[in-house]
């Protein structure tokens, strides 16, 4: 449930820029794959290996939705912890602004990663509740996030970048409508 949705969301927001005139960015992972001499799915499915084990999605989801969010949707509901989650998973990235990184994350307005985190984190949030708090789950979708970012360079393209946040709110409001604030997961009868 929910893996794909981070490769259709930013995928899509860059396909509906550049169908709307955006200009196409450099998939510079087209040619590492060349370089690499696999078959682009090879590479794809390879390279999601490292992107889990050292990209964050391993060592940061135990904290944010197996520790911070768990513990806090004891006390709140699911929203608010996950909102709460979110915005601690941002600002423990902050410090990266100030380190001269290349990931388009850094060199866009810090406010952007803070949206993000929180959007994507109320997404995470609701994976790993609607799994009975799988932090793998959490995980493979945090690592799909993060791959899909790297294969499809979206955040390059500021046109796409506004798209998928529409996006984000979108799938966001569709989990609220469907599954509630309280619980994030749909309610048993």
């Amino acid at each position: 449930m929910g893996l794909l949705i981070f490769p259709v969301l930013i995928g899509g927001a860059l396909g509906l820029a550049i169908l709307f005139g955006s200009p196409v960015p450099d998939f510079t992972v087209v040619a590492e794959a060349a370089a690499s001499g696999a078959p682009l799915p090879v590479f794809l499915l390879i390279a999601l290996v490292p992107i889990f084990l050292t990209s964050g999605p391993l060592q940061e989801e135990f904290g944010w939705r197996g520790y911070v969010f768990e513990h806090l949707r004891t006390k709140y509901s699911a929203l608010t912890a996950a909102i709460i989650a979110g915005l601690l998973w941002g600002s423990w990235h902050a410090p990266l602004f100030f380190a001269n990184r290349p990931e388009p994350y850094y060199t866009n307005p810090a406010w952007g990663l803070m949206l993000t985190t929180l959007l994507t984190g109320i997404i995470l949030a609701w994976i790993y509740a609607n799994t009975r708090g799988s932090i793998f789950a959490a995980m493979l979708a945090h690592a799909m996030f993060n791959w899909s970012n790297w294969v499809f360079p979206a955040l390059d393209v500021d046109a796409a970048g506004l798209i998928l946040f529409g996006l984000y709110f979108l799938v966001v409001a569709y989990i609220l409508w469907q599954y509630g604030a309280k619980t994030l997961t749909k309610i048993q009868k």
